[in-house]
């Protein structure tokens, strides 16, 4: 018998929960608007990446950002090395920050970080200085060996700088404070850290400042988050002056949870980075935030309707690989290969195309990919071993203009799946209409039709002249419409037997011309076979669809 993983024995929860109840996010059903929205991928992103950016991959990075429409960024910790020090003084220097941009730097409550800081922000039209310490039990015991009235005279003692700093340099300079760790800091005391920082600042109207809740290390369950999170927004002096952020890290894989339900408890304003880059399991991703949002109605402020070229530039300039299954931006995420599931995108496509809903819910599309740059035809339902008739119809149909008769999806259903398996990989649209032609279309022929001529006559009357092995033969058949007599006279000719049971026929609207799909399907023997035939006289095409049909029967 296998044992159990062993180890969880030294393992507690440490984080904490606010000293009163604080659940009235629980109430809320929706987030009802966007965020203020700040990447840090230009500093938690790019330090945890293998290679950092060099400045030129920093800038074209930073351009995306404000492409994507990003109002608040985080440029850096321009203390930390010459290169993060020479890109803010780049975008400073070269006017590159609009007017309504503004960018921020890290620094820890440290006098010399603190300073260096200032020298490279001088000039920034708009900055915050997002000044932090660490505020938990762990850091405080293990690494800073503090009390907390030590750990909290660091956080006034840096504010303090920040704030008579601030009054030299030119630009205008508001304030973030963090408390690091927060969830492993006792909630009273991080509030009581929070609020003497805020006494330094006396945030106003015209000059709010940031308190930012990090998740530094996620340790809690993301609805003790939330309670954690109210009870900060609910307590904290000045609240209306200052912008509640948070900072989440997706340790336990809840990111996105945390920085949800913790705008539901009062948050303004997240910091994240795109597709969640950042040190160890990463920080929350903003794309998937702000597309939640999308999904739900709500206007999230950020233009990903380009999302292929997000993802290309993002890898380019990282090194980092953006997942298949990476939510709305993955090469995978709105693609269906089981039959089931393509059925009903495609009945449920139909269904919104025909103006059927105002409201997007087709099956298994948490959003229209047209939304985010995505095409129908080649990123929602893909081909291979494992799909059904549901889904070749309906690439044959995107790509093609085709519309397979439902009775005959199944048999080319099976055909295509058949091929799949023998190559073992997923069959592109083109190897689809190849597979369709080959079967139904452009058969081997063991005879040929080359005219007819009709005449009505009670009913119609067919001249038909056929060709086989080399010789032609003029035959004769009558019958209530055109096909039947062709029909008729080939029966007779032949002297074989079958049954005409389905014509369908349309037009095929993405070939050049005016061009008519016919399908036609006989049965011999109890057994139903089809045949399919193109031109632009929609009579020729339904008689080359009969002869393509009689021709796959074994008939003759």
């Amino acid at each position: 018998m296998e044992e159990n993983m062993k180890g969880f024995e030294k393992y507690q929860k440490t984080y904490f929960m606010p000293p009163v109840d604080c659940y009235d996010w629980v109430k809320k059903d929706a987030i009802d608007h966007a965020p203020i929205w700040c990447s840090v991928d230009l500093r938690d992103g790019n330090q945890a990446l293998v290679e950092p950016m060099s400045l030129n991959e920093k800038l074209e990075f930073y351009q995306m950002l404000l492409e994507i429409g990003f109002k608040h960024i985080e440029v850096g910790f321009p203390a930390a090395s010459d290169t993060e020090y020479r890109f803010l003084r780049t975008l400073i220097e070269r006017n590159m920050i609009p007017e309504d941009v503004t960018v921020q730097v890290l620094t820890q409550a440290r006098d010399h970080i603190i300073k260096r800081t200032f020298e490279a922000v001088d000039g920034a039209p708009n900055a915050v200085v997002h000044v932090y310490n660490s505020t938990s039990v762990a850091q405080r015991e293990q690494v800073f060996r503090k009390s907390k009235e030590e750990i909290k005279e660091i956080a006034v003692n840096g504010a303090q700088m920040v704030y008579e700093l601030a009054k030299n340099v030119k630009g205008n300079i508001s304030f973030e404070y963090s408390p690091e760790s927060f969830q492993g800091t006792e909630m009273d005391y991080a509030l009581d850290v929070c609020n003497a920082v805020l006494e330094i600042w006396k945030p106003t109207k015209d000059r709010k400042s940031i308190i930012n809740l990090p998740t530094t290390v996620e340790n809690a369950i993301p609805h003790v988050f939330a309670s954690q999170v109210e009870y900060i927004s609910k307590n904290l002096k000045y609240r209306e002056n200052v912008l509640l952020s948070l900072h989440p890290h997706n340790d336990r894989g809840s990111g996105i949870c945390d920085a949800e339900l913790g705008l539901l408890a009062g948050a303004d304003r997240i910091e994240g980075t795109l597709f969640g880059n950042g040190e160890r399991t990463g920080n929350v991703d903003i794309i998937t935030l702000a597309m939640n949002l999308h999904s739900h109605g709500v206007e999230n402020q950020l233009d990903f309707t380009n999302m292929k070229k997000i993802v290309k530039t993002y890898e380019r300039l990282t090194g980092m690989q953006v997942s298949p299954r990476q939510p709305y931006a993955g090469d995978l995420v709105f693609t269906a290969f089981s039959g089931s599931h393509q059925d009903a995108i495609a009945k449920g496509m139909t269904f919104w195309e025909e103006g059927k809903r105002t409201v997007w819910d087709v099956p298994y599309l948490p959003i229209d990919p047209k939304d985010v740059g995505r095409t129908y035809d080649s990123d929602v339902i893909r081909i291979n071993s494992q799909s059904g008739k549901g889904g070749v119809s309906y690439v044959l149909k995107r790509n093609y203009g085709l519309s397979i008769p439902y009775r005959m999806r199944e048999e080319l259903g099976y055909l295509v799946k058949d091929v799949s398996d023998k190559k073992d990989q997923e069959l592109s649209a083109e190897l689809i209409y190849e597979i369709f032609k080959k079967n139904y279309r452009d058969v081997e022929k063991k005879f040929d039709i080359l005219e007819c001529h009709f005449q009505q006559k009670d009913g119609i009357d067919a001249a038909v002249t056929i060709e086989q092995n080399g010789n032609k033969t003029e035959v004769f058949g009558h019958g209530n419409g055109r096909l039947d007599a062709v029909s008729n006279a080939l029966k007779a000719h032949f002297k074989i037997e079958y049954e005409l049971t389905d014509y369908e026929q349309h037009a095929v609207s993405r070939t050049t011309s005016s061009k008519a799909m016919s399908y036609v399907s006989i049965m011999v023997d109890g057994q139903i076979i089809w045949g399919a035939g193109l031109d632009e006289d929609i009579i020729k095409s339904s008689i080359y669809a009969l002869m393509a049909a009689i021709n796959r029967s074994g008939l003759l």
